[in-house]
């Protein structure tokens, strides 16, 4: 089986790398283990997606096809640090009709993924595990059932733990932040008027992001022991403790969802590409989640390699290193910058230091009252 681009992983950025290449003459598969399942209810996994990759969604024909009614704009925030400080973000001052639009994984993976299965230049192997990867004039992948398929570019999509960047023999470096990041829905009692609230707290990071409806989605990203009495909790007592630690905000909280929780870790892949080979997404690289900003970093991967594939010279193939090293190129400033800004904040609020409490606080609200750094921080994150 022969194709000029293979995909290891059928998660939303390999599907919209494919997606963003249905028009182009280039053949693509994708080798993915399970077709994506769509929760009962609200999925608890949810994305802030951000105006710059709206667009990109939009050019590769997805956004128009979303439900409306299970998405919700993000029009100010609010975060409050440990000791005082808060820091005000507006998509009004900013001159933009939204900061990020808040949207459930499930619903952006079933529509990418409905998109891909109509694409004609696309062929979908699912369930399919890979089994043996060489890289020689082309690479091959030999699947766990026996299939070969041949290709220019193989993209390691596969997320964090990426089978095949570990089979091409890429070591990253993993650097566990000894937190889970709990997640769950609640209904609320006073409205969040398109609202997204974060607290730096002496436990962790609370995130409560809007969802449609008078809902929100609740990221809380707190050491393991804290994660681990979170989930214990009945239904009511987690509102509670939810509720308390935001202050009362939104009022009481109803559950929507049972509480679940993922590993928080940073990984730094040495390069996100080698002869014949690219990486995207977690397969490339991981964040904190305080900033939201993991899928963004995912799509605009995708979006940059798609471009480059579109428009490469036509003495170079898909799998030429000087046209992978483009990408590279192109993605690593934001993806440093990303990790650095997130890994130092989670650094800089963790110890509990009265004297440094002080000092990251002041910083907040010196942020605050300086609108020219304020805004400059909100069109870097618009894209």
């Amino acid at each position: 089986m022969k194709f000029d681009i293979v995909i290891v992983g059928g998660g939303l950025a390999g599907l919209s790398l494919a997606v963003a290449l249905r028009n182009s003459p280039l053949s693509i598969a994708i080798v993915e283990g399970r077709q994506p399942v769509t929760p009962e209810g609200w999925d608890t996994r949810v994305y802030a997606i951000s105006p710059a990759n709206e667009r990109f969604l939009a050019e590769i024909g997805a956004w128009q096809h979303f439900d409306k009614t299970r998405i919700a704009p993000v029009r100010t925030m609010e975060i409050h640090g440990d000791a005082g400080g808060r820091l005000d973000f507006s998509a009004f001052d900013s001159g933009v009709s939204e900061l990020a639009w808040i949207m459930e994984s499930a619903l952006i993976q079933g529509e990418l993924w409905e998109t891909a299965k109509r694409q004609g230049n696309l062929t979908l192997l699912c369930p399919a595990k890979p089994g043996a990867l060489d890289f020689a004039e082309r690479a091959r992948l030999t699947l766990a059932d026996g299939r070969v398929l041949s290709a220019s570019l193989i993209v390691a999509a596969d997320g964090a733990d990426s089978w095949t960047r570990e089979a091409a023999g890429i070591a990253v470096e993993f650097q566990p932040y000894s937190e889970m990041g709990v997640v769950a829905n609640f209904s609320c009692e006073k409205p969040h008027r398109d609202t997204a609230f974060q607290w730096f707290t002496d436990d962790g990071v609370l995130a409560w992001l809007p969802l449609p409806n008078g809902m929100i989605s609740m990221v809380w990203s707190t050491p393991i022991d804290h994660a681990s009495e979170l989930l214990a909790l009945a239904p009511e007592e987690l509102c509670q403790r939810v509720a308390a630690r935001g202050g009362w905000r939104l009022g009481n909280l109803s559950p929507l969802t049972p509480p679940a929780a993922f590993p928080l870790r940073l990984m730094r892949a040495p390069r996100c590409v080698a002869p014949r080979l690219a990486l995207i997404g977690d397969a490339a690289h991981t964040i904190h989640p305080l900033s939201g900003h993991g899928i963004n970093l995912g799509f605009q991967d995708s979006c940059v390699l798609a471009d480059l594939l579109r428009s490469r010279p036509d003495y170079l193939d898909c799998g030429d290193l000087r046209l992978l090293r483009r990408y590279e190129r192109a993605r690593r400033e934001e993806v440093v910058a990303l990790q650095s800004a997130t890994h130092a904040l989670q650094r800089l609020f963790r110890p509990r230091n009265p004297a440094l409490a002080m000092l990251r606080n002041a910083g907040l609200n010196l942020t605050n009252a300086l609108p020219v750094v304020r805004d400059a921080l909100v069109r870097y994150a618009l894209g």
